[in-house]
């Protein structure tokens, strides 16, 4: 199963013999991630498997309805340095497309941990992040529209895109802060500052 893309006929057998492999690499998925990084398994070329902007996977055109399928593909999803992204078992490595961002930030929850804001984020996956060093946000504006689109690391290369919803909230929880002479709205989370974008712009897009 060497070809650059996988035939349709085959693809079926494939994605099951592909669920077996990594239900048995993972377990139930949430009790500990598999050591995807560290595997080099042979490249078995493409399936027609998407995840959309807002989250949701499709196989052959149809969403995946099952929640626990999708948390465990997601358990074995790597994006390499091709830039391309990949579910990844042991044995065998295949492609898959990603409009976006893999994941999607459906949650956040602000507390306060030794004086300091903390921000805490849940994808709809079922992971579950804190907002800091070794998970930073980054902002970009895109499109025509100049939409603010925020984003979460959550490991490897791989990322959510932080819903509309709760990105609002995120807003609120943002400040002008002072960088290298620049007024520019921020968010902190864990001590760290994450810009958004200076404080000019920012006015102008609410305009």
């Amino acid at each position: 199963m060497a070809a650059d893309q996988i035939s349709a006929t085959g693809d079926a057998a494939s994605l099951a013999a592909l669920i077996s492999r990594a239900a048995e690499d993972t377990g139930d998925g949430r009790r500990g991630l598999p050591p995807v990084d560290k595997w080099n398994p042979p490249f078995c070329g493409d399936i027609d498997m998407e995840i959309r902007s807002d989250g949701t996977w499709f196989y052959m055109g149809t969403p995946i309805g099952r929640a626990p399928l999708v948390r465990l593909f997601s358990t074995v999803l790597r994006r390499d340095e091709d830039g391309k992204t990949y579910l990844v078992t042991p044995v065998e490595k295949v492609g898959i497309r990603v409009v976006d961002a893999p994941f999607v930030a459906v949650e956040m929850t602000a507390s306060v941990s030794e004086g300091k804001q903390v921000l805490t984020f849940r994808t709809n996956v079922g992971d579950v992040v804190e907002a800091g060093t070794e998970h930073p946000l980054r902002f970009v504006v895109h499109g025509e529209n100049n939409e603010l689109k925020p984003y979460l690391h959550i490991r490897g290369r791989l990322e959510a895109l932080v819903s509309r919803a709760v990105m609002y909230d995120l807003i609120e929880r943002g400040e002008p802060i002072d960088i290298e002479g620049v007024a520019t709205f921020c968010v902190r989370s864990h001590g760290t500052v994450f810009p958004i974008m200076p404080v000019a712009e920012l006015d102008a897009l609410a305009q």
